[in-house]
């Protein structure tokens, strides 16, 4: 939103008139316009542009770009295909668990797990369920761990909530960053939101009804539905970008109540003021958009040259997920003709839902936070006093669009492994002086931007 919103301003500025330098309509008095002999003779005697261009060397041909789809096997570890207790929607996550990872609920049969690489895996259902699988039997033995093996093995997982008109694949990149920058240690969820990527529902209303009230439900469904013990979840960090930061800031005291442990928030690139002042821009900003492309390729052409993503690799694996093959298509591969899987405009009357009070969410909830923008963008007045008070961590990326989880994983996943860690550590003390053995005493660090 923020480089449209930017672009959209400074097209509504009027255009000022050519202007020429003063000494350009000269008088032919050696100080205006005119040119004398020697320098007439000069470039009149020079080599023509034809001239030189056939002393150069040729231009050397580079291979076309490769912007075939890729594979979300080589971001992330599963697959999985969610339908919480009481929906009807089969919500499609996208899973990398932690190493050692905490065993998310697979035993109810409302689950399809898919493991497209080796590695740790959770457990898959017993005798109250059942789920398909296309992984090794390893993979779908069930483990038992003391209470202080598990209490090890909790981890972290980072839950990510996307924007609108996007997908879990979004952070597909991003993901394959954590996993390494954090050795294992933190695990990434993802997941299509209704009416996005490969989320299904029984009816069209469902699809296009995206209330803040809906998509919150949805994010509490999916998370107690994988973790339904509090006590034996891991910790989870929320991270929201655009759209998605209205569902995991209501999400947070809700979680925190229930006894889920959230040690911080994340929020990419909105900031209330803007988002509501770019609102009455949006219909012309989405108007501008092609309806239909040739091909899934073509979309993926479109995304890079309208610098929508920045990021070729994350664009291969994110833009198929962005779409659908035509109604009038006969062709329902990725050669055929392609539609926009989510249509935005009908998603009008809930885009100032979306971002009211998303300010004074942000500023109150009980953890820490941290607020990660593209360029120098500004922020509203709640915002600029909370940061002046020190109340979050505020990051700028430059050289992103406002996908930037796309297009500069590599720099975000940093500011996130760093972020985590600094605020789950917890110090242990030497025992006082006089202190019987053993008595070392705990201190939990502060964490950035807690009240």
């Amino acid at each position: 939103m923020s480089d449209a919103f930017r672009k959209s301003i400074l097209n509504r500025l009027p255009r000022l008139p050519p202007t020429r330098a003063p000494w350009a309509d000269g008088d032919g008095d050696g100080h205006g316009g005119s040119v004398d002999g020697d320098e007439q003779e000069e470039l009149e005697g020079g080599d023509t542009m034809s001239q030189l261009g056939a002393m150069l060397p040729p231009a050397p041909k580079s291979p076309a770009q490769d912007l075939s789809p890729l594979s979300a096997s080589g971001f992330f570890s599963q697959a999985l295909e969610v339908t919480p207790r009481g929906s009807s929607m089969a919500f499609r996550v996208y899973l990398t668990p932690t190493n050692p990872q905490p065993s998310p609920n697979l035993s109810t049969p409302t689950r399809t797990a898919t493991a497209w690489a080796a590695g740790p895996s959770p457990p898959h259902a017993g005798p109250s369920g059942s789920s398909s699988s296309s992984t090794s039997p390893a993979t779908k033995a069930t483990t038992t761990t003391s209470g202080a093996e598990q209490g090890k093995a909790k981890g972290t997982y980072l839950v990510c909530h996307h924007g609108a008109g996007a997908g879990g694949l979004s952070f597909a990149a991003l993901a394959k960053e954590v996993t390494e920058k954090s050795a294992g240690e933190m695990g990434v969820l993802a997941y299509d939101a209704r009416g996005h990527g490969k989320t299904k529902a029984q009816t069209k209303s469902e699809e296009t009804t995206l209330t803040l009230e809906n998509l919150l439900a949805d994010l509490m469904g999916i998370l107690e539905h994988l973790f339904p013990d509090p006590k034996d979840a891991p910790s989870l960090v929320l991270m929201g970008h655009s759209m998605g930061a209205a569902p995991i800031l209501a999400a947070v005291p809700l979680l925190q109540k229930k006894g889920y442990t959230v040690p911080g928030i994340i929020v990419l690139d909105v900031v209330e003021g803007t988002a509501v002042e770019s609102l009455p821009l949006m219909k012309g900003i989405l108007s501008s958009r092609p309806a239909s492309f040739r091909s899934v390729v073509d979309a993926i052409h479109w995304h890079l040259h309208s610098s929508s993503i920045r990021n070729a690799t994350s664009a291969r694996v994110s833009v198929p997920s962005y779409l659908t093959p035509a109604p009038d298509e006969t062709d329902p591969g990725p050669q055929g003709k392609q539609v926009w899987r989510t249509d935005l405009l009908a998603t009008e009357p809930y885009w100032a839902e979306w971002w009211g009070g998303l300010s004074q969410k942000f500023l109150t909830a009980k953890c820490a936070r941290m607020l990660v923008l593209a360029g120098q963008e500004r922020l509203d007045k709640d915002l600029m006093v909370g940061q002046m008070q020190g109340k979050f961590q505020l990051e700028v990326l430059q050289d992103v669009g406002h996908y930037l989880h796309e297009d500069n994983p590599t720099a975000l996943a940093s500011l996130i492994v760093t972020f985590w860690r600094r605020n789950t550590r917890v110090l242990v003390l030497p025992p006082k002086i006089g202190a019987p053995a053993g008595s070392a005493g705990v201190v939990g660090v502060r964490r950035v931007g807690e009240d």
